[in-house]
């Protein structure tokens, strides 16, 4: 079974390699996942060094699914030192790839030197007040995926799977934001109205497709996490208006200026407090 747990990390370090070949860079210190509506942002993150594609790395899968990129740019972020990894090969679960292929850019940017991970999505909403275009902090999350990126007997605390440190540096930055907990679904079909009743008596806040699975390979690899999601939708039964993903892209596109800014003011904090 150590084999077993070995192989994703000979994968990760094949992949890091890559990334240092092609950057430069020896170490990378922060890395960000832009998910659906949060893509603005990595123009506002910093200096560009290397965009390296998916194709280029072992383990990551072309993307194939629209709002989405498929890439890996290293951009040394405002007026630090810190070198980040602003990530958009994402390989989301419900592609069919099993979870260790969705935790591999997480541990590829662990195995880069990052100890600080920033993950972003789009998801609905419970609360009817997050309308959609809302930013909300995750404070925890509930992984109905049935699956975990960890393999074997080897047990990682999950009590603070989201930095309390990392969300007091986002509230610096802007005190009004909500904190909820993320339910992920393995999709790609929406919730239905009765499974997002269920996960609001669970304790959810949110729900989606993502984030889950990638903060559990953070934190096996002792990263601090902080996720945001974005709101793109009140989620299925809590209104009217039935769900698409087209209109998912148009609640992000609409929010992105502004959420674009938030997230780069907060990796901006949060650059700060590693180059302190």
């Amino acid at each position: 079974m150590s084999q077993r747990r070995n192989e994703p990390a000979q994968l990760a370090e094949a992949a890091a390699q890559i990334i240092r070949e092609k950057t430069g860079i020896a170490r990378h210190d922060l890395a960000i996942i832009l998910g659906s509506g949060w893509g603005q942002a990595a123009t506002l993150l910093g200096e560009v060094n290397t965009t390296v594609t998916a194709a280029e790395l072992p383990g990551f899968y072309a993307e194939d699914i629209a709002g989405h990129g498929g890439a890996i740019t290293s951009v040394r972020i405002g007026d630090t030192a810190v070198n980040a990894l602003v990530i958009t090969a994402r390989t989301h679960y419900y592609q069919g790839h099993g979870a260790a292929a969705v935790a591999h850019p997480v541990r590829t940017a662990a195995a880069c030197g990052a100890r600080h991970l920033v993950i972003t999505n789009g998801c609905g909403g419970l609360n009817p007040q997050w309308t959609p275009g809302t930013p909300v902090l995750i404070r925890d999350h509930i992984n109905l995926t049935g699956d975990s990126p960890i393999a074997g007997a080897h047990f990682v605390d999950l009590t603070d799977a989201y930095s309390p440190a990392l969300r007091r540096l986002a509230h610096q930055v802007d005190p009004t934001l909500a904190e909820g907990v993320y339910v992920q679904f393995r999709g790609p079909h929406y919730e239905t109205p009765a499974e997002v009743k269920m996960a609001g008596i669970l304790g959810g806040d949110l729900v989606g497709m993502s984030t889950s699975l990638e903060t559990i390979a953070a934190r096996e690899a002792q990263m601090d996490v902080l996720g945001i999601s974005l709101v793109t939708n009140h989620a299925a039964g809590m209104s009217d208006v039935a769900l698409s993903h087209e209109d998912v892209l148009a609640a992000g596109a609409a929010a992105a200026p502004r959420i674009a800014r938030l997230l780069a003011d907060i990796v901006m904090n949060i650059a700060r407090s590693i180059d302190a």
